[in-house]
């Protein structure tokens, strides 16, 4: 089981809840209110790996944050710049792309990762023990709505994942 505790105001903003409390309790009584509703959160430390690190793999790194866990990903071979279409989809979710960049599985430290998880793009890296290896069609080449699906279903696989791990 796999289980982080700390302050989690990235979920309760990404509800709505944030301005609202904060606005009928004050600043000082928002906090005394996030720290009890968030006193025990949990979150996990992924690392996504994929060949290119320009779209599956960075899709996983931003939808992890999103929902308040500590993520990067990396690439064996990585490209030179985030996929424009992953990015679309992301944005158009409202999720945050911000810091997204191609980075190279050599120079990431994988250590201290509750979990490494390949995209499906037959990684084989022997120094790196991946834990599940999703096997997610890559969208590269095809249209927005494939972009679209491969978001969604990273996101139910990160959702359903971190249920698992954690058993919560």
């Amino acid at each position: 089981m796999v289980r982080h505790w700390g302050i989690c105001h990235s979920s309760w903003q990404r509800w709505g809840y944030f301005n609202a409390i904060q606005t009928i309790l004050g600043k000082i009584c928002y906090m005394e209110f996030i720290n009890l509703l968030c006193l025990i959160s949990i979150f996990v430390k992924i690392l996504f790996v994929c060949v290119g690190n320009t779209c599956r793999s960075q899709m996983a790194e931003a939808i992890a944050r999103s929902q308040g866990h500590v993520a990067t990903s990396a690439g064996t071979h990585p490209g030179e710049v985030v996929n424009a279409n992953a990015m679309r989809v992301l944005t158009e979710e409202g999720i945050d792309c911000s810091g997204l960049y191609p980075k190279s599985l050599d120079d990431i430290d994988t250590t201290g990762h509750d979990k490494i998880i390949s995209m499906g793009c037959g990684v084989q890296c022997p120094n790196i023990p991946i834990d599940n290896d999703w096997g997610l069609e890559d969208p590269l080449g095809k249209s927005i709505e494939f972009y679209r699906f491969t978001m969604q279903r990273i996101t139910d696989l990160i959702r359903d994942s971190v249920d698992e791990w954690t058993d919560a």
